[in-house]
């Protein structure tokens, strides 16, 4: 799939804002079947300053700084991504014993890249609970990617999506307790599951085609934000699964990065010197793009 990707980020404060220091998560990487070009950035009002780096995770972000006052502000991320199967061809049944994949990452030998993602982090405190629930989905001696496929089918079969439900500061204990959340929850219950049993698993974040109804038009801005998650095998490297939608990512999804959970991958992060209440707005498109529009 070729898409036009476009991303609005649209603040509007209740007072005015005299300056404010911004991170920006949202230019999608060069992967092995993702390719991006024609990248644009633009932020009204114009920033005093600018740049842009990779993050520890290898994550693009563009960091700016506006120091006039301002009532509202714009981020508007766009270009062109080509997507393919990334994990066509995988057999699940071949990958290692789960239980082989998390003696391995105990080894001082395996590197501390993936080791990582095998620790507690900001917003994941593996335990009991989430180690209760992920056991099902884990007997003694189940290929990893087999066990992972099962928890990604479990999680959607027992949580319900509702929008606003849950916020980004809502526990994942909560969240796995009442089983109602949206895709930034399934995906951090998935991870503190695989966690509690040592296995590394990290946070996707990216975007997700949405299909309009038979006969209906699809709307502008509708397409959405996403999560998912990626798990760790030695030998098939990291794989990645979508519990929202209960799939294996193939061509509708775009990365932009990933993290340790949504606090490292947040699509945009700030201080402001200014009012705490604003409205946020975010539109997404991913528009199906043929040769001849390129």
């Amino acid at each position: 799939m070729k898409y036009q990707v476009k991303h609005v980020t649209t603040y509007r404060y209740s007072e005015r804002i005299d300056i404010s220091y911004h991170h920006a998560r949202l230019k999608p990487l060069r992967l092995p079947g993702q390719q991006r070009k024609n990248y644009r950035f633009h932020v009204s009002p114009q920033p005093a300053s600018r740049n842009e780096h990779r993050d520890f995770f290898g994550n693009q972000v563009n960091f700016f700084v506006i120091d006039k006052a301002h009532e509202k502000l714009t981020i508007t991320s766009q270009c062109q991504v080509e997507t393919s199967p990334r994990f066509a061809g995988l057999n699940f049944a071949q990958s290692q014993p789960w239980e082989k994949v998390a003696e391995t990452v105990r080894r001082v030998e395996t590197p501390l890249s993936e080791r990582q993602y095998a620790l507690p982090s900001p917003l994941i405190q593996p335990g009991p609970e989430l180690l209760a629930y992920a056991k099902p989905s884990f007997p003694k001696g189940r290929p990893l990617l087999e066990g992972a496929a099962d928890l990604m089918a479990r999680i959607h079969k027992d949580f319900q999506f509702v929008s606003g439900f849950t916020t980004i500061a809502t526990p994942i204990e909560e969240a796995l307790q009442v089983r109602k959340g949206v895709c930034q929850d399934f995906a951090q219950i998935a991870l503190g599951c695989l966690r509690s049993l040592g296995l590394p698993a990290k946070y996707v974040s990216g975007y997700l085609e949405t299909l309009p109804p038979p006969g209906q038009a699809k709307l502008q801005g509708a397409d959405a934000s996403h999560a998912w998650y990626a798990v760790w095998d030695p030998q098939l490297g990291w794989v990645e699964f979508d519990p929202t939608n209960n799939l294996i990512p193939k061509e509708q999804h775009v990365v932009i990065g990933y993290g340790r959970d949504f606090s490292d991958i947040s699509p945009v992060k700030g201080v402001l010197l200014g009012p705490e209440s604003h409205y946020l707005d975010v539109a997404v498109d991913l528009i199906p793009i043929s040769a001849d529009r390129e």
